[in-house]
């Protein structure tokens, strides 16, 4: 697979809405792909979560008015290195933009983007079930959050020896990916894979209950971390559509 990402997170006015995902998922989307180093695309719309027992959430989230706010959808470029993106940050790709390009993206809300290297991933038993070779999953949660040089450890101890594992036997995960940053405020990026969003729902909200020891580990660290606006993101695909055996306009390695 890929070593990175350029994840962009943006709202859509109404008005224009129709136009802006066919000229995305037409035009720029292709067009991106053609360029070298980047391998894939996938554009995903996010969906409403409903607050925890109580009311309450334990997630904080950043309350600086500097951190862009847009969640409601998410572009995923795949790079064989985040340096396939460095000829696509924003003052160097604005040059090539036809009018049209500049319109839509003008349409964007609360752009907030990141750019992320693998720091290790883990298959789910449901890795085989993959549209193709380089599709990313039906359904995805996307976190992506700071924590300060004091918890940095702690968190590379978590994910190596308690998130990653679990996800390689939760049912209907295809896998997990955890990502650190290039460029973009939150440091840290993770990337979970589920076959559907029922699958999500179903398997993922309950999966540490039968290990108080492993949920009171996950409770006390995730207190500590300051959350990007509406992370983590649990989104469903747009584009590619989902196609039975394979998915459309990869681009191959």
């Amino acid at each position: 697979m890929e070593r990175a990402l350029w994840i962009t997170w943006y709202g859509l006015p109404a008005d224009g809405r129709e136009a802006y995902l066919a000229w995305l998922h037409g035009k720029f989307i292709p067009k991106i792909l053609k360029k070298t180093g980047v391998l894939w695309a996938a554009h995903y719309a996010a969906q409403p979560q409903p607050l925890p027992a109580g009311g309450k959430p334990r997630l904080r989230h950043t309350d600086d008015p500097s951190v862009p706010a847009g969640n409601g959808y998410i572009l995923i470029f795949g790079g064989k290195t985040a340096h396939a993106f460095a000829n696509l940050l924003p003052h160097k790709l604005q040059p090539a933009l036809s009018a049209e390009d500049r319109k839509m993206l003008a349409l964007r809300i609360g752009e907030r983007v990141n750019i992320v290297t693998e720091e290790d991933h883990a298959a789910g038993p449901a890795a085989k079930r993959r549209e193709g070779k380089m599709a990313l999953a039906p359904c995805i949660q996307l976190g992506s959050f700071n924590a300060g040089l004091a918890h940095d450890d702690e968190i590379l101890d978590w994910y190596a020896n308690l998130r990653l594992p679990t996800m390689a036997k939760l049912p209907g995960c295809l896998g997990i990916r955890k990502y650190v940053s290039v460029a973009g405020w939150a440091k840290h990026i993770v990337l979970y894979e589920f076959e559907s969003l029922a699958a999500r729902d179903e398997h993922f909200p309950f999966h540490d209950q039968a290990h108080p020891e492993m949920a009171a580990w996950t409770d006390t660290l995730v207190r500590k971390l300051i959350h990007a606006p509406g992370s983590p993101n649990v989104a469903t695909r747009l584009w590619p559509p989902a196609k039975s055996g394979g998915t459309t306009k990869m681009k191959p390695r």
